[in-house]
């Protein structure tokens, strides 16, 4: 290894784990420090923004002590700066995390994520008609939207309330047309018929799918309340109409 690069790998090693790996030689300690700082809490400065709930759910100095493994070992692959959210709630996901954590606290990251992922979406609405019949024509769906299923009531945490046990939860996180992070509560067949939906089907095809599936005793029942349903969602601002 050349010089300049093993002094490269010894400048990240120090400053990804300042407390346990010595400083590059020829480095004064005072300028050292001020960089360790700067650069961990830029790092953090985005974490903290993305996850309020998470980082009170913790406490403050638990909190920090997870950015700091975050920072430490987690090795993120992406220069910028906005994505760094992402690669703490994968973090969250996928690494063996030593420290004690809640058990929501994964799947509550990953819903604080989709409101900031909605919200810079780089999305255009696709040709439609807003007053299109959903059920016989191709259903154009909001673009800037997420789907978020977990086990807890992530969007109801908080410091007044935390869960004692599971509940499965189903979220739809969009942006509507003023441009403002909403969500909505819905349940598992309308999370399945958004599913059926973002497939290509139309509202009928997708609530006779649905009937298939439930085994529903009267298919006809299911298509009147799917028509109201997708009328409801439009409203919301989860779907935009038919695609033209």
């Amino acid at each position: 290894m050349l010089a300049f690069q093993q002094f490269q790998h010894d400048l990240s090693q120090h400053l990804r784990d300042p407390h346990h790996t010595r400083r590059p030689a020829g480095v004064p300690a005072r300028r050292m420090a001020v960089y360790n700082e700067l650069l961990f809490n830029n790092i953090c400065g985005f974490v903290d923004s993305c996850f309020p709930e998470c980082r009170q759910l913790l406490g403050e100095a638990r909190w920090r002590r997870l950015c700091r493994t975050f920072y430490r070992d987690w090795p993120s692959h992406t220069p910028w700066f906005r994505e760094i959210p992402r690669e703490f709630v994968r973090y969250l996901d996928e690494a063996h995390i030593a420290q004690p954590l809640p058990r929501c606290l994964a799947d509550l990251a990953r819903y604080e994520w989709a409101e900031l992922a909605v919200d810079v979406m780089d999305v255009m609405s696709p040709p439609h008609d807003p007053q299109g019949d959903m059920m016989v024509c191709a259903v154009a769906l909001n673009p800037a939207r997420m789907d978020v299923a977990s086990p807890w009531p992530v969007h109801r945490i908080g410091p007044a309330w935390r869960p004692r046990q599971p509940e499965p939860t189903f979220l739809v996180v969009f942006r509507d047309a003023q441009h403002e992070v909403q969500f909505s509560e819905i349940n598992a067949v309308t999370a399945r018929v958004l599913a059926l939906l973002d497939e290509g089907h139309t509202g009928q095809q997708a609530f006779a799918q649905l009937a298939r599936e439930m085994a529903h005793p009267d298919p006809q029942v299911l298509m009147a309340f799917g028509e109201q349903l997708l009328i409801s969602l439009r409203e919301q601002g989860v779907l935009l109409g038919t695609k033209t």
